[in-house]
């Protein structure tokens, strides 16, 4: 919905359901499933809820926009699959690394989260500080090649990475979608679209 109001035309894409032969400007990678820590050196024992499938849909995706600069916007478990895809890693569980925000998962904002003053996500959020959600239990650890981390929360965990070399590519830890009644919230589905055209 966010994206309609932005001006998008959004065409889904899953493992179940195939593009049509669609050619697309611009590429959202949403939230969901543990990625298979077999993609990033992770721990092949741990009890994780994967979607091999998806996985590799996603991950072709990832690079066929990479590869074309295609606008490329991952939330939650999207901006952790573009991090692995670029050759980094993730923490598989950030429960015990948190000290001063919640574990509780939540889609009504709960805590803040610092951009990056330089950052083109600071821009276009029009913010230093956002107010977010969390409904993840894994996030970025090393940072794959080409992006740079551009938001952290009160646990220095990263909410945010975007492309280090100037190409339409932002990583967000948080759900937007169920923020876009707020401006800054907004301002990353009218990226999408603006940088689409």
């Amino acid at each position: 919905m966010a994206l309609r109001f932005a001006g998008g035309h959004p065409v889904r894409i899953s493992a179940n359901h195939g593009t049509d032969g669609h050619t697309f400007d611009a590429l959202i990678i949403g939230g969901g499933s543990d990625i298979g820590p077999e993609h990033y050196g992770g721990d092949i024992d741990s009890r994780v809820r994967a979607d091999p499938d998806r996985d590799r849909l996603e991950i072709a995706w990832i690079e066929r926009a990479l590869a074309n600069r295609t606008p490329l916007l991952g939330i939650c478990r999207g901006a952790q699959l573009i991090n692995v895809v670029l050759g980094g890693d993730l923490h598989q569980d950030i429960r015990g690394l948190r000290k001063h925000t919640r574990n509780r998962a939540s889609i009504l904002a709960t805590k803040t989260v610092r951009l990056g003053a330089t950052s083109a996500l600071s821009r276009i959020c029009n913010r230093s500080k956002v107010r977010v959600n969390s409904l993840h239990h894994q996030a970025v650890r090393e940072l794959g090649r080409g992006l740079a981390v551009v938001g952290r929360d009160a646990d220095a965990i990263v909410q945010a990475v975007e492309s280090s070399e100037g190409d339409p590519v932002i990583g967000v830890q948080w759900h937007p979608e169920y923020l876009f009644y707020l401006p800054a919230q907004f301002a990353l589905f009218r990226w999408l679209v603006r940088a689409a055209a």
